[in-house]
């Protein structure tokens, strides 16, 4: 009763407030107190249902739930006049303390309600990283909106996909080819209301279309008392955000973030690898729609104070480099991928260096692994020749790189080989990895400076809990995760959310692990089919090989590779004969006979096709490839080279299961060198 006789008395004054009152914030918003909806559930699939938190009695679970909101005021109110965001304009850094990012962040607010956006509608951001996504993402969540980051890869139908989902009223978006996607796919948006594009100016005036500028100025005649009074009436234990992840097969799905998910986890996060208050610094380069970079350059720095600097758009085609050096971030997390186009870079400077130059590098890098190995023993003694061989090569590696002022340097969101990581603790750059999931609103298990092992992912996130499921002799089981950092459930796919959560409210990672005596995490392998490339993007395999089987009807199956490489390939079989056994013949069928008479091809078994390298019938399946690519929601799901097995695959040869399903690490086993032979290795 009281909250409606609140509403209706803010109503009231709201209607006879004067056009001077209508700016000064009716309601003092403060940093303190918990905010916390009445909830029965640990889950919910639904947008603005609330969830149980996983509370604990002591320690840092216990803390008390904060929003949004609440976190960016309290930093806000001490830290206003630092630097907060810095991006370039014309080639000069340009500076927004925290004071005006905040202010940003609610005019955003008010043009979002302007436009109509509605509770727990989504906001989608479709860009490069930028201080605009920032308070589109801030200015959406302070509104009552659902903040959706969109891979700028994506196809307009994926982006289709996203925005439908979470039926958003606004989508913002980078540029004039980000806007073309969109416009595509507009009448297929019953919800959409307007778009926003924070880049450069409009190439053509359309009905509901903004600039950033425009937009910016759109909500000024909304009283603050009105955002005030939403900004007030918001729970921690609410959705604010989404992330979009994709599944083993079908449409991706919708991971629910609450407040005190991101809230808690960044302040977990941040004392746990010891961050100071207004003295961290990092890049932002990769993209905000994943949870890993989001979690790390926005939140974190949020909750800590930090200055984010933003790289230039191409920064992965080069430019990273020169921002690291501009920058010299006290922190920097790269993917994989990132990791190895570093390393290749310095061995290819290395490999011109003159004789003594390469003598002097290699007599240091040996001592720079042992130096990097006793510090990850806890040995604090180095080799003889540290000193030197510190400043001669890693004093001035580590500066070339910009990373000289960098306390800790990060990998993860994909796994890393032994060879790279050892590469940089050879130059002493240990690259510290974490583990996590969407799920778990990024990191779950964290390396640092006081705890790591090379190959591990470093030990459970302060607060939280890791069981390892149905262990076998080894002690390798399921990775089932337990904390404030678990999600509140996938949007609208309640069928999903029991896949995810058993009974009792454990997050199952679908990846297999197991501890050592320190309860270091090692990852050994992974029950979901997911194929994770080096450059941290999740592949589900299934929808492209049987849309490949689909367009080439020769081909019998089809297995795509790439976990940890750079680009995907793809395992080919032709369809033939099987003989009384069960085994497959070098016979084609009669059906794969007649397709290659089609196309101009006399042939009646495999190898005839393999040997000759049939031009007509690989010209054929390169192009129903092509096709196949033509659909792929992003650049990272096209696959690049192919070829074709001599044998199908079958129960017998054990490269299928009793009920056919195929048996990938079988498979990649058999054909390790043709695999190999994709990636030149």
């Amino acid at each position: 009763a009281f909250v409606i006789i609140f509403s209706f008395v803010v109503i009231l004054r709201l209607c006879t407030m004067s056009a001077d009152e209508c700016n000064d914030p009716a309601i003092p918003l403060t940093t303190g107190g918990v905010r916390l909806a009445p909830a029965q559930d640990l889950w919910s699939t639904v947008k603005n249902k609330p969830v149980k938190l996983r509370m604990e009695t002591s320690g840092l679970g216990s803390e008390p739930p904060m929003t949004i909101h609440q976190m960016f005021l309290a930093t806000v109110q001490k830290y206003g006049d630092y630097p907060a965001l810095r991006g370039k304009k014309d080639g000069t850094w340009v500076t927004l303390t925290y004071k005006e990012y905040y202010q940003h962040a609610r005019a955003a607010a008010k043009s979002f309600l302007k436009l109509g956006l509605e509770r727990f509608h989504g906001v989608g951001i479709l860009g490069f990283n930028s201080p605009e996504w920032f308070i589109a993402d801030v200015g959406c969540i302070l509104a009552g909106g659902l903040a959706t980051g969109v891979y700028t890869t994506n196809s307009p139908e994926a982006c289709q996909y996203v925005a439908d989902n979470c039926e958003a009223n606004v989508l913002v978006v980078e540029n004039n080819k980000q806007l073309i996607k969109i416009l595509q796919v507009r009448d297929q948006l019953p919800h959409l209301k307007a778009i926003v594009q924070y880049k450069g100016e409009l190439e053509q005036k359309l009905p509901n279309v903004y600039t950033w500028a425009e937009f910016m100025k759109l909500g000024e005649s909304v009283p603050d008392v009105e955002l005030d009074v939403l900004i007030d009436s918001q729970k921690a234990n609410e959705c604010c955000t989404l992330i979009y992840t994709s599944g083993t097969t079908g449409n991706p799905k919708g991971v629910m973030l609450s407040h005190d998910n991101i809230t808690w986890t960044a302040t977990a996060a941040g004392l746990m690898t010891s961050l100071k208050m207004s003295e961290e610094e990092i890049v932002s380069y990769l993209p905000l729609s994943h949870v890993a970079a989001q979690v790390q350059d926005m939140w974190i720095c949020m909750r800590f104070a930090a200055i984010t600097n933003f790289a230039e758009p191409d920064a992965l085609k080069g430019s990273l480099a020169n921002t690291l050096r501009e920058v010299r971030p006290t922190s920097f997390l790269g993917v994989p991928r990132v990791w190895e186009k570093m390393q290749e870079a310095m061995k290819s400077v290395g490999a011109k260096s003159s004789v003594t130059k390469k003598k002097i590098a290699d007599w240091a890098k040996g001592i720079g692994l042992q130096a990097s190995y006793n510090a990850m023993n806890g040995d604090s003694s180095v080799p003889w020749g540290f000193t030197l061989a510190n400043a001669l090569v890693f004093k001035n590696v580590r500066k070339a790189l910009g990373l000289d002022r960098c306390k800790a340097c990060y990998t993860g969101a994909a796994p890393i080989t032994k060879d790279t990581l050892e590469y940089f603790m050879s130059l002493y750059i240990t690259a510290f990895e974490l583990y996590g999931m969407s799920e778990s609103t990024g990191p779950h298990t964290i390396s640092w400076a006081e705890g790591y092992r090379i190959m591990s992912c470093g030990k459970v996130l302060t607060g939280c809990k890791t069981k390892l499921d149905k262990p076998d002799t080894d002690g390798n089981g399921e990775i089932c995760f337990w904390g404030r950092h678990v999600f509140m459930g996938y949007l609208n796919m309640p069928d999903k959310i029991e896949e995810a959560l058993d009974a009792e409210g454990w997050l199952h990672s679908g990846d297999l692990g197991k501890h050592d005596k320190d309860d270091f995490l090692y990852i050994t392998g992974r029950i979901k089919e997911l194929i994770i490339t080096a450059g941290g993007e999740n592949v589900p395999p299934v929808p492209t090989e049987d849309a490949l089987k689909e367009e080439v009807s020769i081909i019998s199956n089809a297995m795509l590779v790439g976990d940890k490489k750079k680009f995907l390939s793809m395992l080919l079989t032709l369809k033939c004969n099987i003989d009384d056994n069960g085994d497959p013949t070098d016979e084609l069928t009669p059906l794969a006979v007649e397709f290659c008479r089609q196309h101009g091809v006399i042939a009646s078994k495999v190898s005839e096709i393999i040997n000759k390298t049939e031009p007509a019938i690989y010209k054929v399946i390169q192009e129903g490839i092509d096709r196949v690519n033509a659909k792929a929601t992003s650049n990272a799901q096209r696959v690049q080279k192919w070829t074709i097995l001599p044998r199908d695959f079958s129960i017998s040869g054990g490269e299928l299961g009793p009920t056919m399903k195929l048996k990938r690490p079988v498979v990649s086993k058999m054909y390790q060198e043709d695999i190999n032979k994709f990636y030149g290795e």
